[in-house]
């Protein structure tokens, strides 16, 4: 008894983990550090971002302040492939210590120099509205933004909203006038940890915050230890970038400490809790609706008409003969015969079923909090090893089709699906990273990063996609419930509602109806700098994508079963993935209303890497339509009695 009670308590235990909200429980990337008084806090410097120009770059590329001897941290393939260029810098911060003002550079009070190139690139990167990432302690930095939501609540309590942004801004503009931030004031928070009575008191860093100040370098009063003295904030000017002639500054910063009752575990909730939580379950209601609503048409196919049909079908009375046939029955010799270019098609859905896969396993895993923001990079790697170890399943599923469609070639079979998706996003890939190596920015990705993608691709998904193409095409062929005749039956001419473009249309809308709120998230979140965390939501919307997916797949295929023509192969791949197109229709929304982009090169890149967004949906989408068309298809011929 008392080993079953045990195991009740372990499955609560289970069920409430599952069901605690994603954005608050997770597994950290990292284990606490524990600090005493004194110890050092080291600040490093991530990159500079900009939403403008989709670019980031490293710390160093601006004339910073630099320490003795630079060292970059070792990088996972994911914060690589972000352009994190993790490194050390000058800032001397100290566990639970303050300082009111210090000057960065090695000279105790004397300006840094800037050259008028080293001024031009400076004003440059304001103008294009960069900002600066540091972290310490793993944790990002943040500025504070305090607003009121309500000017009439403004009389009645003094209350602010406070929102976070994530990094600092470089400077601002005021007119024509560039304002580099020189000084900045690190608010750390720490929190107190419980020790026994004769240890040392310790401490974990739980929040990062940055307060940006541009002072002019007559007002920053520095002396020979490297204190300077802040001015009162009234009487001081802002430092002026004068990007024509040669400028000198002074570097500064302060550190101040505050004890916060944040504990460890939850401390990257002030960046991943989202403000807007109730849209999502909005979207989700939406989704839900939708997919209620195409449940409706389905059931009422299924047991109404297709009852009736395969009914009527069925009687062995003499009416049969009398009467003519119409409808699905009619195709059935040709429904089953083999679509032309078979080799491709069982390519891109063993594509999409290794796309599948290996989505449906990221979001379930980072839905368990096993993916969090603090483990950089995390998501991005988890997904490129994914995808190749996947290539075992899209080989087979592609195998097995391939033989069904009455395929020979195996060996080139399974290099088509090996190569076929994965080389045209290397192909658009590789030709986005050679403009942005020529604007020398960090989302470059190396030489040996490429290399070592190609050896992965080479190395691990060929020869298993391989191996489960051979397999799959070992196997027994897909059951096909009726004989395909020889000669082709002629297929009537269609209405003009079952062309393929309007058929694309009438089955993308649903699907993406059902998913178009937390698109908008993701898309924040991939050019807005922005965090994405809410994959519990994102999870479920997936879920209904996928039988949304289904359901208007069947409902296309039967009505165009209904309309006597046969080719449904290719065309349900292509309708079904119709949802890809309104994504298209979509990102091209979000570039003109939402983003500030306004060069060549950014938007190269937007339209570049949504291209292979809208490519890899399209695969997904038409794989899970397909697949549910063909299982249904199988089913209503096996009902039906054929002579």
């Amino acid at each position: 008894l008392s080993l079953l009670q045990g195991r009740l308590r372990c499955a609560q235990l289970l069920l409430l983990l599952l069901l605690h909200r994603a954005d608050s429980f997770y597994v950290p990337g990292v284990a606490p550090i524990n600090f005493h008084r004194n110890d050092p806090v080291e600040i490093k410097a991530v990159k500079l971002t900009s939403s403008r120009t989709q670019l980031p770059y490293e710390y160093y590329s601006l004339p910073f302040c630099q320490p003795t001897k630079i060292t970059y941290k070792a990088e996972n393939l994911g914060e690589v492939l972000r352009g994190d260029r993790i490194v050390n810098t000058p800032f001397q911060v100290s566990m639970n210590v303050e300082k009111k003002c210090e000057v960065l550079c090695n000279f105790p009070n004397k300006a840094v120099t800037l050259t008028v190139e080293q001024s031009k690139l400076i004003a440059e990167r304001i103008r294009e509205d960069y900002y600066v990432h540091l972290i310490a302690d793993n944790l990002p930095v943040a500025t504070r933004l305090e607003f009121y939501s309500n000017r009439e609540e403004e009389e009645k309590k003094k209350e602010k909203d406070v929102q976070f942004e994530h990094g600092y801004r470089l400077g601002f503009m005021d007119g024509n006038k560039f304002y580099l931030h020189n000084h900045l004031s690190f608010i750390l928070y720490y929190h107190r940890e419980d020790v026994e009575e004769n240890q040392e008191p310790t401490y974990r860093v739980v929040r990062f915050e940055v307060i940006p100040q541009s002072i002019k370098l007559e007002d920053l009063k520095a002396d020979e230890k490297s204190m300077c003295t802040l001015p009162e904030a009234t009487a001081s000017a802002p430092q002026e970038i004068d990007p024509s002639r040669e400028n000198q500054l002074l570097f500064t910063y302060s550190v101040h400490w505050e004890e916060s009752d944040i504990k460890w575990a939850s401390r990257w909730d002030t960046y991943l809790t989202m403000s807007d939580v109730q849209i999502h379950w909005f979207s989700i209601i939406n989704s839900v609706v939708v997919v209620f609503f195409l449940s409706g048409i389905l059931s009422m196919i299924i047991i109404r008409t297709l009852r009736k049909d395969i009914a009527n079908y069925n009687k062995e009375d003499d009416i049969e003969d009398t009467m003519e046939e119409s409808g699905w029955k009619l195709v059935h010799g040709d429904v089953f015969r083999p679509p032309q270019y078979p080799m491709i098609l069982s390519s891109l859905l063993g594509s999409g079923i290794q796309l599948f896969c290996m989505i449906l396993i990221v979001i379930f895993v980072a839905m368990l909090g096993m993916l969090s923001p603090s483990s950089r990079g995390a998501l991005m790697t988890t997904a490129c090893f994914l995808f190749m170890f996947m290539g075992v399943f899209g080989g087979f599923f592609a195998g097995r089709l391939y033989r069904t469609l009455k395929g020979h070639r195996w060996k080139k079979g399974a290099f088509c699906t090996a190569t076929l998706y994965p080389g045209v996003v290397f192909g658009i890939c590789f030709v986005l990273n050679c403009f942005i190596w020529g604007k020398h920015s960090s989302g470059a990705v190396p030489f040996p990063t490429m290399v070592a993608l190609l050896c992965m691709w080479f190395g691990i998904s060929l020869p298993l996609v391989y191996l489960g193409y051979y397999f799959g095409f070992r196997k027994q062929p897909y059951d096909n419930p009726v004989r395909t005749n020889q000669i082709p039956r002629q297929i009537p001419e269609q209405r003009w509602y079952m062309n393929k473009f309007v058929g694309i249309l009438m089955a993308g809308i649903l699907p993406f109806g059902a998913m178009f709120i937390e698109l908008f998230f993701i898309f924040s979140a991939i050019w807005e700098n922005q965090f994405y965390y809410l994959f519990g939501f994102l999870f479920l919307v997936f879920i209904i994508l996928v039988v949304s997916c289904s359901q208007i797949s069947i409902v296309m295929v039967y009505f165009q079963l209904c309309a006597e023509d046969y080719r449904w192969w290719w065309r349900t791949f292509l309708v079904s993935g119709g949802s890809a197109f309104y994504v298209l229709i979509y990102a091209i929304f979000y570039f003109v209303n939402k983003l500030d982009i306004v060069e060549f090169i950014p938007s190269l890149l937007y339209f570049g890497y949504t291209a292979l967004m809208v490519l890899s949906f399209w695969l997904l989408t038409g794989t899970i339509g397909f697949y549910a068309a063909y299982m249904f298809v199988r089913k209503i011929y096996a009902a039906v009695k054929i002579d």
